[in-house]
């Protein structure tokens, strides 16, 4: 299946969560501390990193930061937490992370999400680049341009201007939204909504057109420049 790097402090649960991923037939490499899962991962390569997040020596957050900046954002990020509030939600993500399991948690639950984070990283048949109006979407450099402005996105903002730039003019529920882009099924919209000022900020900040727009009563649109 995958070769998985788990980066866990508590020794019982790492040992538990590595026989569950090794029944599903994963190869399992585990550190107990953030400063060896970056030993680990600095000199093997994996198909998916599961970190935790509150761990000594080094966070998952700073792990997974130095991971992206080093290595880029090819391989998937699963943060595993305590914390569930839509602040630490969003921390994570910005930190470079794909997706986030809460504690406690189904071993068919993570195995879902792995096979859908894998799926994606190994079957990417989209082209290269698209646009909106002035704005172009570089999906191999995973960078976004408008005019010659360069925009520094991070995982899940590149993901969600993805989305809506793929599905332009097509007005998008925070729902789907919401299980599109987060594989999520379940009400935590104002995620979407956080995401959503994110992304105004930097992509129609300092435009007089604004490409972003709120459809009342929906959710939101990318499309080009109202008149």
């Amino acid at each position: 299946m995958a070769k998985i790097l788990l980066v866990e402090d508590e020794q019982n649960i790492a040992s538990f969560i590595e026989r569950g991923l090794q029944e599903f037939g994963h190869e399992v490499r585990t550190a107990f501390d953030g400063q060896a899962g970056w030993n680990l991962v600095d000199k093997e390569e994996f198909q998916l990193l599961l970190l935790d997040i509150v761990m000594p020596r080094m966070s998952g957050l700073e792990l997974c930061r130095r991971y992206r900046s080093k290595y880029g954002y090819s391989t998937p990020v699963i943060m595993l937490t305590a914390l569930g509030t839509t602040e630490d939600i969003v921390s994570g993500l910005d930190a470079g992370a794909d997706d986030y399991i809460t504690k406690p948690f189904s071993f068919s639950v993570l195995e879902a999400r792995i096979k859908a984070l894998l799926r994606r990283a190994s079957s990417d048949t989209q082209p290269e680049q698209i646009t909106c109006g002035d704005l172009i979407l570089d999906i191999s450099a995973r960078r976004a341009l408008r005019g010659k402005k360069t925009i520094e996105l991070t995982v899940r903002e590149f993901r969600l201007l993805e989305y809506l730039m793929r599905n332009k003019g097509v007005a998008q529920n925070r729902l789907d939204l919401l299980k599109e882009v987060w594989d999520k099924e379940m009400d935590r919209t104002n995620v979407v909504d956080v995401y959503v000022n994110y992304l105004r900020a930097k992509v129609d900040k300092g435009f007089n057109n604004k490409l972003i727009h709120t459809v009342i009563g929906v959710g939101y649109m990318i499309d080009e420049p109202y008149e």
